[in-house]
């Protein structure tokens, strides 16, 4: 596994390897756990390369959020990534992504407002930046992505199909603990007892999916049902509960197949976010 951190570094690395076949791409903020090493998994049964990025990248953070507290465990990434055979790991810092002077953004607009865009103004900018820099670095043929953020899953397929970039996503299922709770890097800021206030964010889930399972179609039913589970749970500040279509993140009224449940919640000063996708009837 070659570990690299600056642009020519990692330019020259994947010049090597490209002959060998398809290149899959995992970008990461580090911090990994199995919820990654899943994303990697995919890659590597899919693709004859697999780079890695970790990149805490700040723009996506906005002013008052964790970006100077955000777990960094760069050692224990690279051993977990070199367990799993990846080829390629950039770690580039914020001078090499953004270098003095940089001014060009990536805005996909409305849909960029909507779910955590709409509580994280500027949010999916800097994802939607950051990513689009990073394929155009790597230039993978595939690049993977956990369902859990499936708000910026909706903007990187916009971005993609708007910017013609030539990367299939591939979106891999949300990897949970035994308890329910989605993994997250986040995960390890949690108490004990907020630890266990968070399971609340998968039993609203649970609850919709099942009132869903038993034949309701009103969303608004489905959203009430996740709204009492987090309401009932002392600790947990809502900060929205929707039932929405994937593609777009607007609200439905009558759900269907592919509709997503989304909720996220403030345990503690922790935020975190957690979703299912209705299965098809």
């Amino acid at each position: 596994m070659q570990t690299v951190s600056t642009i020519g570094g990692l330019r020259a690395a994947l010049a090597a390897l490209r002959d060998r076949g398809p290149l899959g791409f995992v970008p990461t903020m580090g911090a990994l756990h199995n919820g990654h090493r899943s994303l990697v998994e995919a890659s590597r049964r899919q693709c004859d390369v697999t780079a890695v990025s970790i990149f805490v990248n700040p723009t996506q953070f906005g002013p008052n959020e964790d970006l100077s507290r955000y777990p960094r465990t760069l050692e224990a990434d690279l051993q977990m990534l070199e367990s799993t055979g990846v080829d390629v790991v950039f770690t580039p810092t914020p001078e090499v992504m953004y270098p003095a002077g940089a001014s060009t953004v990536v805005d996909v607009g409305a849909l960029g407002d909507r779910l955590d865009g709409a509580s994280r103004p500027g949010h999916f900018r800097g994802v939607a930046t950051v990513v689009a820099k990073l394929f155009h670095l790597v230039q993978p043929q595939f690049a993977y992505f956990g369902q859990k953020d499936a708000a910026q899953v909706a903007v990187l397929r916009q971005m993609v199909r708007d910017l013609d970039i030539p990367v299939e996503l591939v979106v891999c299922p949300i990897v949970r603990e035994p308890d329910g709770l989605a993994m997250s890097s986040r995960n390890r800021y949690l108490s004990p007892q907020e630890r266990r206030t968070a399971l609340a964010l998968s039993r609203a889930l649970a609850a919709g999916q099942a009132l869903a399972d038993s034949g309701e179609v009103q969303a608004g039913n489905l959203q009430r049902a996740m709204e009492a589970v987090l309401l009932n749970e002392p600790g947990l500040k809502i900060d929205y509960v929707a039932v929405v279509d994937w593609k777009t993140l607007l609200p439905v009224d009558a759900v269907k197949s592919g509709a997503l449940l989304a909720v996220a919640a403030w345990v503690g000063t922790t935020r975190l976010i957690d979703n299912a996708v209705l299965a098809a009837r």
